[in-house]
């Protein structure tokens, strides 16, 4: 499917995608992260599968790294980066977007959301994977029952000011960076992206953040000769930010 070429969801045209991107939409009953999974080995890189909500941001990229699974992984700072960068550039005035390793979005210090990584059952660590999938989530209208102040430590763009940022709009945003992104990572390794993602953490007094090759968080603490190292493996076996129930942001 070209940039210009248009596919349908409710009468809307559809999302303005750079090369390679392929669109694939479904109705807002679907679920994006497990319908690129199950079409990424036939469908390829490239895929974006989108679901039209209007209450959360919801797609997934279907991606073919050329390097070990190992180190593939690190696809998720990537676009967590990107994802960032996106909201940023549409971010009200002193709205701070920040990450908490290794996963979740937080505007103004409130949840809103993250991304999460897939790739094959049994697929060899030390061989490129036959595909990965990133998926992100993040709420844009605060549903429920709930009163506002009672879920301080969640948040939605829209209570944060993004008035003009439909879910449209931010994965075509998402999507030119996440390009540059990966461009960069090609032509001049991985160091600009960790470099970019661990801007974005939460400042921690006293503390030296860095990504091993295997995106590993390495934590050095001052005046300290000991490394503590955290498993982004471990960590990717169920996202952080994710309520299990609802499938959703966690409130």
């Amino acid at each position: 499917m070209s940039q210009h070429q248009r596919s349908r969801l409710h009468g809307k045209p559809a999302l303005d995608l750079p090369p390679p991107f392929r669109l694939v939409t479904l109705r807002e009953v679907g679920d994006a992260f497990a319908h690129a999974k199950t079409v990424a080995a036939d469908e390829g890189a490239g895929t974006l599968v989108y679901v039209g909500r209007f209450d959360l941001v919801e797609f997934a990229v279907v991606l073919e790294p050329e390097e070990p699974l190992k180190t593939a992984r690190r696809t998720l700072y990537a676009g967590l980066a990107a994802l960032a960068d996106a909201l940023a550039v549409h971010a009200p005035p002193e709205r701070p977007i920040a990450i908490d390793w290794p996963d979740a979005v937080r505007v103004d210090g409130g949840l809103v959301g993250g991304a999460r990584l897939a790739w094959p059952a049994g697929a060899d660590e030390n061989e490129p994977p036959p595909w990965l999938v990133l998926g992100v989530m993040i709420r844009t209208v605060a549903m429920g029952e709930a009163e506002p102040g009672l879920t301080p430590l969640a948040a939605a763009l829209e209570q944060e000011g993004f008035d003009d940022l439909g879910s449209g709009r931010l994965v075509e945003s998402f999507a030119r960076h996440f390009m540059v992104a990966i461009d960069a990572w090609q032509e001049s390794g991985f160091g600009e992206i960790a470099k970019n993602y661990l801007a974005r953490l939460a400042p921690e007094k006293g503390m030296r953040r860095d990504l091993a090759d295997n995106g590993d968080l390495l934590v050095r603490r001052m005046g300290k000769a000991e490394v503590e190292r955290r498993s982004l493996e471990r960590a990717l076996t169920a996202p952080s930010w994710m309520d299990p129930e609802s499938g959703g942001p966690r409130r």
